[in-house]
């Protein structure tokens, strides 16, 4: 089992910057892709970047590569995503989730993840 807790989300005018946090409990992210997707209102969920924890490779969304960018601190057991340059488009719930890749690969659908945050709440005001 993986218990995941997202926090950092919040209000914040567009071409602000955020970060938000993932920090896992129980088991280590160890062989997992931690991944964060997005849901808007009425949308569907929406990948927006994820990583593989040993090998630390990532693959973005084209909506977000060259604003967003995921890392990790593997002594916290923590994953980040650091928004910049933000527009109203982004406010969405935004949520965390670990799965199995496959071996390098990473996938882009949500089914393929087991454990999923509460998510956070990110407004992008115009």
């Amino acid at each position: 089992q993986v218990q995941l807790v997202e926090s950092g989300g919040g209000l914040v005018q567009a071409g602000g910057s955020l970060r938000l946090s993932c920090a896992a409990s129980g088991r280590t992210f160890s062989s997992y892709a931690v991944a964060w997707f997005r849901q808007a209102p009425g949308k569907e969920r929406e990948f927006v970047t994820a990583l593989t924890w040993s090998g630390g490779n990532t693959v973005y969304a084209d909506s977000v590569k060259g604003r967003f960018t995921i890392s990790r601190d593997i002594a916290k057991n923590t994953v980040y995503l650091q928004m910049n340059s933000l527009k109203p488009e982004d406010t969405a719930v935004y949520y965390c989730a670990a799965g199995v890749p496959l071996g390098t690969y990473i996938y882009r659908n949500y089914a393929r993840y087991d454990y999923w945050g509460q998510g956070t709440q990110v407004t992008v005001s115009s």
